[in-house]
């Protein structure tokens, strides 16, 4: 019973940490759209900054999968 509860407190802290980062990431999201709009070059940081973000994101997504994997198999 711990156990489960350990985990689904986890996969919460994994999506709360999720919406944290993609609303960190929409600032940047939103200025390489706009430089796509304009037919520009979009700045160098704001693609750095997205790329980062995403790859956090990603991974945190993965993590939560295997959390909820681990629960899965437990019931």
């Amino acid at each position: 019973m711990f156990e489960k509860r350990k985990l689904m407190k986890e996969i919460k802290k994994c999506r709360k940490t999720i919406e944290e980062i993609e609303r960190k990431r929409s600032r940047s999201q939103s200025a390489l759209v706009q430089a796509i709009l304009l037919q520009e070059e979009p700045n160098e940081a704001d693609t750095e900054w997205f790329n980062k973000y995403t790859g956090e994101i990603t991974a945190c997504r993965n993590r939560m999968i295997e959390l909820q994997n681990q629960l899965k198999s437990m019931k």
